[in-house]
């Protein structure tokens, strides 16, 4: 996720239940507003009454249309204001002191952004659905900046007091146990998030099956991806990540297997796919012609890239096919874009044995001058009589 993307997720996650600028007239007036969506019906904390000091009903007013507006320069002041003022309660600093969090976030100060987030949640001064958003917020912040501990911290008591079960909430908790490289407890948590999700979340799901990787429960991993592959036959990425799977349980005739199934439907179109596929028929016994066929196929198509990597591979399933001529052919393309003269060197040595030796010694040479870490054998080539 790049940092713009990651960004809005965040701000957008944090705003959601924000007073409108109607709570706050009616606020101002000493009135109510009309009934707002109770985010956390559950929560342990007693709401204080949410009212705006009359004395400050035009400057807090004046803030909100300001951020709503996205115009967070100007809302910075503001806010500042509001919250250095003897006339503003805690009421008042603390919804300042959210939007500000905002603000300052929004101007890539994330310092600022996390200090007023922990100084809207200590006024506890705020409603709820606010006050639990700054917390959620706050913590955010703090694990995207590896603040870890303090993050868990921070969330956990989120999950405590909100007794929340909504499985965007529960995924942040997985995710940086996760991060924490502490997989046997984020297993349950983040299981949990994917089997309360209405839909299969590819992301949360690959998680699961890190954290099953990284503690020896390929059995799990390979079970949970076969489920979801199942109930999502045409979802790519699924059936991507059941290849995977397969892959480190090196279960390769079965990994092929989905990745022919995707090859046959049209649906490899990316290189990585394709070389996924020849790289796993090249791991197999016997599979030099179907490494062949894929690689060709993928050239051809213009998905795979003829570069070293791929004409080498082509070149080593040629060999072990006994189709030395092809072989050689895809040797001499790889070995001009070769990092060094390993490539020339294996090139000569099959001049050699075909009794090409002005070739084999013309690629000792080659190797030689790209650069070899024991040249002893390319010499031995050139000393040929």
């Amino acid at each position: 996720m790049s940092n713009n993307i990651a960004r809005k997720t965040l701000v957008a996650l944090a705003l959601v239940g924000l007073l409108s600028t109607a709570s706050v007239d009616a606020a101002t007036r000493g009135g109510k507003s009309k009934k707002e969506e109770v985010r956390y019906p559950d929560a342990t904390r007693v709401a204080p009454e949410a009212k705006v000091s009359p004395k400050m009903g035009k400057q807090v007013q004046k803030l909100i249309d300001t951020f709503n507006k996205d115009e967070y320069e100007a809302a910075k002041p503001l806010a500042e204001e509001i919250l250095a003022s003897d006339k503003s309660n805690n009421y008042d600093k603390a919804l300042a002191a959210l939007l500000a969090s905002q603000t300052a976030y929004n101007l890539d100060d994330v310092e600022a952004a996390k200090t007023y987030a922990r100084q809207a949640v200590d006024l506890n001064a705020l409603d709820n659905n606010n006050h639990y958003s700054a917390m959620q917020f706050l913590a955010q912040m703090q694990l995207q900046n590896d603040e870890n501990e303090e993050g868990l911290k921070t969330l956990d008591r989120y999950l405590s007091e909100t007794k929340s079960q909504k499985p965007e909430d529960l995924i942040l908790k997985g995710n940086a146990l996760y991060q924490m490289e502490r997989y046997q407890e984020a297993i349950p948590v983040i299981k949990q998030a994917v089997e309360a999700s209405p839909e299969p979340n590819t992301s949360w799901v690959q998680l699961l099956m890190a954290c099953y990787l990284e503690t020896d429960q390929g059995v799990q991993a390979m079970q949970l991806a076969e489920q979801i592959a199942a109930k999502t036959p045409d979802d790519k990425k699924a059936q991507l990540n059941l290849a995977n799977v397969y892959l480190q349980a090196d279960k390769y005739d079965e990994a092929a297997a989905v990745l022919e199934k995707l090859r046959a439907s049209g649906q490899l179109t990316d290189e990585r796919d394709y070389r996924q596929l020849y790289i796993t028929y090249a791991n197999m016994d016997g599979k030099e012609k179907e490494t062949i066929a894929v690689i060709k196929e993928g050239i051809d198509k213009g998905v795979l890239k003829p570069d070293h990597q791929t004409y080498l591979a082509l070149a080593q399933a040629s060999y072990y096919s006994d189709q030395i001529p092809e072989a050689i052919a895809a040797w001499e393309k790889a070995a001009p874009m070769a990092p060094n003269g390993d490539t020339y060197l294996n090139l000569a040595r099959v001049y050699w044995q075909e009794g090409r030796i002005p070739d084999a010694k013309r690629a000792a040479q080659a190797a030689l001058d790209k650069g070899l870490k024991k040249p002893e054998d390319a010499r031995k080539i050139l000393s040929l009589k």
